[in-house]
């Protein structure tokens, strides 16, 4: 039993009003891909799957060599098109019975969110989500056996379209990280300060 991570950076990332891709704006001097793809690497999943779109070349080059880079040429259908094409890139990947799905404009899930979520699994789960506070975020875990129902998603619906359908393990993950999302400007100014404001909390 194996579980992989995908982080999804294919979106047209509109709101942010910048001429730089979104997954390309930084963070305390590292570009969010940068982030939480050192996140899903430093869990120890196997494979990681960075899945790009727009700007997909741009994107990709930020990663680090063992991740496998998938284009979903269609990205401007949605984030399901994104869900899709990680699960296809999967299917020869015998030994994958799960992926755990990140998203690169959250820059703060750490990796023992990820290796919660596949804890999860290995007791048996096979639809999970990260609770912070109570609240159902990311990384969403799906099983092998859902994917065929990930492959007729479309538009702008993730793996929450599975939660209606099927039982939910929420796994907390409240003390791990931040499942902020960085949607605009203004939201990438207040994840500075949060993170700056922990780092000098640290040095005192």
């Amino acid at each position: 039993m194996a579980v992989a991570a995908a982080v999804l950076a294919a979106g047209r990332g509109a709101r942010t009003g910048e001429q730089v891709p979104k997954p390309l704006l930084e963070l305390r001097g590292r570009p969010l891909v940068v982030w939480s793809l050192d996140a899903a690497h430093a869990s120890g999943l196997r494979p990681v799957l960075l899945v790009v779109g727009r700007h997909g070349k741009q994107v990709a080059e930020w990663a680090p060599p063992a991740t496998m880079i998938v284009p979903s040429r269609r990205w401007r259908r949605g984030i399901a098109r994104s869900l899709r094409v990680a699960v296809q890139a999967l299917e020869g990947w015998v030994q994958v019975t799960a992926v755990c799905i990140g998203l690169a404009d959250q820059p703060l899930v750490s990796a023992e969110a990820y290796r919660r979520l596949a804890a999860a699994h290995e007791q048996g789960a096979q639809l999970a989500v990260a609770t912070y506070d109570g609240q159902r975020r990311n990384p969403v875990l799906l099983a092998r056996r859902l994917w065929p129902e990930v492959r007729d998603l479309d538009g702008d619906v993730g793996a929450r379209a599975l939660f209606k359908r099927h039982e939910v393990v929420e796994v907390d993950c409240s003390d791990t990280g931040d499942p902020s999302d960085v949607d605009t400007l203004a939201d990438l100014e207040a994840l500075e300060r949060r993170v700056r404001d922990h780092e000098q909390g640290d040095n005192r």
